[in-house]
């Protein structure tokens, strides 16, 4: 009987070990030395790449008027430096692909963060506008390799949470904006230059890379092997892809010239130039955190027709009535309008019947980041050809044309 006992327990032990074991995750030799870390620890860690990712965008962006008046650049001429961004940009869109699906998106981050941070140093340094402009297409290569691949990384911790979770993503991206333009504000105050300012971001960022990078997902979410990593929108999503690329490029122009509008249209003393992008961020960054809940009760359609018409009303504000206050609120509203666009977008994309998710955000993610980059050059050649003044109101097209696609949504996307 005793005997009976032990091999009934014996045997139930058995099969209890083997479905613990079935249940783990299994990473080949790499698990003996250690198990890979919790999903709670895993969005920590892309978190904490988005807001890196901000913080060095938003730096840059908030010294843009110092390096203009530096190198007494017009505004044509800084258009013209700043297009440097966006081919960065287009040249490394082949490369982000082939890189991702060759060393994964995890390794990808930790390069492309540290050489985007390292590439920030390299616009300090420069003196002229031949090497501003290098140095700016560099930033650009490195930045949109970056975005590409966190974002995969975030598809991959939207599968291991099994829920939308892109839009918290994309405000912790705009806090660090927020942040890295109080912090250029208070530099700028305080006579720092642009060269120890990038220098000061730059090691903060490699310190905390160090440190986070093990917190990254270990294996991306799986893609259609036949498929490239990075593609352009199919039919059924090119219509979110151009509500992302209008949004973005009003985004776009907010960042690199909101500073220039306030100090040369508004008029406000030096160390305010910044008081319009902080606004702006505020907004954007806050609303970012209720574009889930927003969207669950109005709909898609709503919330992107809504969005459109705040940027329309906010840009309008600011260039009719270009006062301290008029234009706070002016660009207060243009944040808000902006704010749930583009996470709106990427978890519309995630639910493509057409791709994968991880496919489908990254090909809008791609369109859309091409306005946030042609934006900036754009305001500078129509403000060279007419005024700044006239540029901002010729971004009011970009934002109607936001309510004007999102109305031609189809009835499953709006979901």
């Amino acid at each position: 009987m005793v005997a009976m006992i032990v091999r009934k327990f014996s045997s139930g032990l058995k099969r209890r070990l083997l479905l613990v074991n079935a249940e783990k995750p299994v990473l080949a030799e790499e698990s003996i030395l250690r198990q890979p870390v919790s999903p709670q620890a895993n969005r920590r860690g892309v978190s904490i790449f988005f807001l890196m990712h901000g913080l060095c965008f938003a730096s840059w962006a908030s010294r843009i008027p110092t390096i203009q008046s530096a190198l007494n650049l017009s505004a044509s001429s800084l258009g013209t430096i700043l297009f440097a961004l966006p081919l960065g940009f287009f040249i490394s869109l082949a490369f982000a692909g082939w890189l991702i699906s060759k060393i994964g998106s995890r390794k990808a981050v930790v390069l492309s963060a540290t050489l985007y941070s390292m590439s920030l140093v390299g616009i300090g340094l420069s003196t002229s506008p031949l090497q501003v402009a290098a140095s700016l297409l560099l930033f650009g290569f490195f930045a949109n390799l970056l975005n590409i691949s966190v974002n995969t990384q975030a598809v991959a911790v939207e599968d291991l949470y099994q829920k939308r979770l892109m839009a918290t993503f994309h405000g912790l991206w705009s806090i660090a904006g927020f942040a890295g333009a109080a912090l250029g504000t208070w530099m700028i105050g305080n006579g720092v230059s642009p060269l120890q300012h990038f220098i000061f971001v730059c090691l903060f960022v490699l310190m905390v890379i160090a440190i986070s990078s093990f917190y990254l997902v270990e294996k991306d979410k799986p893609t259609d092997k036949k498929s490239p990593i990075l593609a352009l929108p199919d039919k059924s999503l090119l219509g979110l892809g151009l509500i992302a690329f209008c949004s973005m490029m009003v985004e776009g122009a907010m960042f690199d010239w909101s500073g220039v509008y306030f100090m040369d249209v508004v008029h406000v003393n030096s160390e305010l130039t910044g008081v319009g992008y902080t606004t702006f961020m505020i907004a954007m960054a806050g609303m970012r955190f209720l574009a889930d809940a927003f969207a669950g009760r109005f709909g898609l359609r709503r919330i992107l027709q809504t969005s459109g018409a705040l940027a329309t009303i906010g840009l309008l504000l600011a260039v009719i009535l270009p006062q301290l206050v008029p234009s706070l609120l002016g660009f207060l509203l243009i944040g808000m309008g902006v704010s749930s666009v583009v996470p709106m977008v990427y978890s519309a994309a995630g639910k493509s019947k057409t791709m994968s998710a991880g496919m489908a955000i990254t090909a809008v993610s791609s369109l859309g980041f091409m306005g946030f980059l042609i934006g900036p050059p754009l305001i500078g050649f129509i403000a060279g050809a007419s005024s700044l003044r006239g540029s901002f109101l010729a971004l009011t097209i970009m934002s109607c044309a936001v309510v004007i696609i999102s109305s031609l949504l189809r009835r499953e996307q709006n979901n």
